[in-house]
């Protein structure tokens, strides 16, 4: 009884090994280009035939045997098939473990030379049970030149089960694979070569032998073939019947490269996407082929779905999926009409430091941007994050219309763009907490939606404060983008290994030493006159985010505006951002252990206004008392119209913070208690009693404030440079100082 509960055990558990196993399993799937052979049909036959019974060049393949031969009367038709035998370069003891020494493989060549044509069907007859691989190539004349002969091939690999070493089996098998496709055409030109040594540069055409009559010669038909299993067969028909994929010249005469018409051929390929390995054409061509049997709008180039493949390592799934996401983004956006229907407004014309300007050494467009002299908050001000944001996709649209020329200038596939970045001039104010958080969107959008477009970063010039910008940028910037920066730092870039390895001498701009003149705009502060109010901002036609960072409150006399912060973690950061846009507002920053109530319209209590100006909400009950329901924790900041704030407080306790903006009253004079003259006309400008602020709050989280209070405490005192009417709250700063 022990004895066979030990066996009834012994094979359930092999079942569940086998179970996880199929589980597991995965097919593998391969689908070349189509290759072109610039020789007539005839000829390319004659070569292969004498790859059999053995081949010198293909090591692995030891022996073949004919099993089975057919043979029409008027000899048009030639069905063979033959038992191959293969050494694979595989592991002694997988060998061992498996009990074989050689694997064996059966192929069906099924030879047409009337309609000119060879299918070439393989499958394997060793662990038939445990492993599938079924294998379909073609010859087929050339649909636009008769004299010239086209191959493709496909495969699948379908890996049961194989002893615990399904995952090395499949690496071995792919590797064998890839390595023979590598060779198949060099072994076609080895024999073509051969032939040519032997005198043999022609070989006729099949034509029916002249005793027979119509009817007979015609009434062999072609034998069906069966499509190889598990391996679509769609792009194989459409390489071949399609015209407009393959549009080489119709004289032998004129061997022309592949043409952006021509998607399958392997000359395109190389001459506008790059060198490429088997699985990485197969790939491509797989995913494209998805696109047009599923995808209803307009299907992207090859070279930008090679881009998506190269960001996920040629991961077929994971490169569709992000690709169908900014398939989807680009059509609700219309991006792919942004350079034909978009004029980037005025203020970007003019205060945006950034520009195309020439190439550099390997054919890439450089773009130049000069973000030392740009003011980012007065952009972000002028214009919203929407503008902004448009205008970078401008820019990248544009860079990709430049890749397609500079391909075709040069001669070689061209697909990304450098970017040098001059940091002269970068200092805090650069890090300005709602400027860094729009980049970072933008960012976010530009990683999305247009991989493997930076061929190279050249940072120059970075300053001190660099360091800072880049622990708050890093996180969001793909490692394999993040690899292709060069920073400099001070004069650096001129040394060994600087901006000539990169850029030639007489490209180099004149701001950076050079003698070439660069066009790019030179930056400078955006007037405040510019600046436009959060309703402006939210009423453009097309929101490509689908929040703003600003958002706008009104202030009356003896309705403040509040905006309730919930703090859970002792030490985190409250940060603001403000600017007073109408009247003289005192900024408050207040705790209280409980939570306000929500806010009511009525006069009793606390209560909400909606105005067009922008909403007012007060979250002070006015039964609290100062000191026992809440308590100040930041020194009262007067701010005047005009003055731009920025602040953080670093959290003592958690809680419930309320920053408050209220209605500044006209102080008296101290020794007569009249109102003074300036006061008084200041207060005529100021129509109702009524002040109005554009504000941004954030919360830093306490684990990872410390990198980034160093940028707010400064940005937030050394902003003034951007206007002499820009304040700092000193008591802020001061009482985070304390607090940590």
């Amino acid at each position: 009884m022990l004895g066979k509960h030990l066996e009834n055990q012994r094979e359930l558990t092999l079942c569940r090994f086998e179970l996880t196993i199929v589980t597991a399993a995965m097919v593998q799937k391969y689908q070349s280009p189509v290759r072109v052979y610039k020789h007539p049909f005839e000829l390319i036959m004659a070569a292969y035939e004498r790859r059999f019974p053995t081949c010198p060049l293909i090591p692995m393949f030891v022996a073949s045997d004919t099993v089975n031969e057919y043979k029409s009367e008027d000899e048009a038709i030639h069905v063979i098939e033959r038992r191959c035998k293969l050494d694979i370069d595989a592991p002694r003891l997988l060998k061992k473990i498996a009990g074989v020494d050689y694997v064996y493989f059966v192929q069906k060549n099924s030879l047409n030379r009337r309609e000119r044509t060879l299918h070439i069907e393989a499958y394997n007859e060793t662990f038939s049970n445990r492993v599938i691989i079924n294998e379909h190539c073609c010859y087929t004349v050339h649909p636009d030149n008769e004299d010239w002969t086209c191959f493709e091939q496909s495969a699948s690999l379908d890996i049961k089960s194989f002893f615990g070493f399904e995952s090395t089996v499949e690496k071995i098998a792919m590797k064998q694979y890839t390595s023979n496709i590598k060779k198949g055409k060099e072994i076609i030109e080895y024999y073509l070569k051969q032939l040519e040594e032997e005198g043999i540069t022609f070989v006729p055409r099949w034509t029916p032998p002249v005793a027979c009559k119509l009817e007979s010669s015609t009434s062999h038909t072609r034998r069906p073939v069966s499509p190889a299993i598990n391996i679509p067969d769609s792009a194989t028909k459409e390489g071949l019947n399609n015209k407009e994929n393959l549009n080489t010249s119709s004289s032998p005469s004129e061997p022309t490269a592949g043409t952006p018409d021509d998607k399958l051929d392997a000359d395109y390929i190389k001459r506008y996407l790059g060198d490429l390995t088997p699985m990485q054409e197969s790939c491509l061509i797989r995913l494209r082929q998805w696109l047009q049997e599923t995808h209803k709008g307009k299907i992207p180039k090859d070279e930008h779905i090679l881009r998506f493949l190269r960001a996920r390592d040629f991961n077929i799934d994971k490169a569709r999926e992000i690709l169908c996401q900014s398939l989807t983004w680009r059509k609700q956006h219309q991006v792919d009409y942004i350079l034909d229907t978009w004029n980037p407004p005025q203020v970007l014309q003019d205060y945006y430091a950034g520009g195309w300007h020439h190439h550099d050494k390997d054919g890439r467009p450089l773009y130049v941007l000069r973000l030392g002299q740009m003011d980012t908050k007065g952009l972000v001000r002028a214009l919203g994050e929407e503008a902004l944001l448009r205008y970078v996709l401008s820019i990248n649209e544009e860079g990709l219309r430049r890749c397609e020329e500079n391909t075709k200038v040069f001669g070689r596939p061209i697909s990304s763009w450098t970017c040098l970045v001059d940091l002269e001039g970068l200092n805090m104010r650069h890090l300005w907490r709602p400027g860094v958080k729009a980049l970072l969107r933008i960012i976010e959008v530009v990683e999305a939606n247009y991989p493997e477009t930076l061929g190279r970063l050249l940072i120059l010039r970075a300053p001190r404060v660099f360091p800072v910008l880049w622990t708050l940028v890093s996180p969001f910037i793909d490692d394999n983008t993040r690899k292709k920066f060069l920073i400099y730092a001070g004069n650096d870039y001129q040394g060994p290994g600087g901006l000539l390895d990169y850029i030639d001498k007489e490209i180099i701009p004149d701001f950076l030493g050079g003698e070439c003149m660069c066009e790019v705009p030179e930056g400078g502060l955006v007037p405040k006159s510019l600046y436009r109010t959060a309703e402006e901002l939210e009423n453009e036609d097309i929101k490509l985010w689908t929040e703003t960072i600003y958002q706008s409150a009104s202030v009356f006399k003896g309705a403040p505006h509040e905006v309730l912060i919930q703090i859970v973690d002792a030490s985190s950061v409250i940060t603001w951002d403000f600017d007073v846009c109408k009247g003289d507002i005192v900024f408050n920053i207040f705790h209280s252990k409980r939570a306000p109530q929500p806010p009511k319209k009525d006069s009793l209590g606390a209560h909400s206004i909606t105005s067009p100006g922008g909403n007012n909400v007060q979250l002070i009950d006015k039964v609290w008392q100062l000191g026992r329901d809440y308590s100040m924790v930041e020194s009262p900041l007067i701010c005047k119209e005009g003055e731009s704030v920025q602040g953080s407080h670093v959290t003592r306790w958690p809680g419930f913070y309320i920053l408050q903006w209220k209605f500044h009253s006209m102080p008296a004079c101290a020794t007569t208690n009249l109102p003074r003259v300036d006061d008084v006309l200041a207060s005529l400008q100021v129509s109702s009693h009524k002040c109005k602020v554009m504000y941004y709050t954030e919360v830093i989280g306490s684990e990872d404030f410390r990198g980034s209070m160093t940028s707010l405490e400064s940005s937030h005192s050394g902003f003034s440079q951007l206007s002499a009417a820009t304040t700092s709250s000193s008591q802020s700063h001061s009482s985070s100082m304390i607090s940590r």
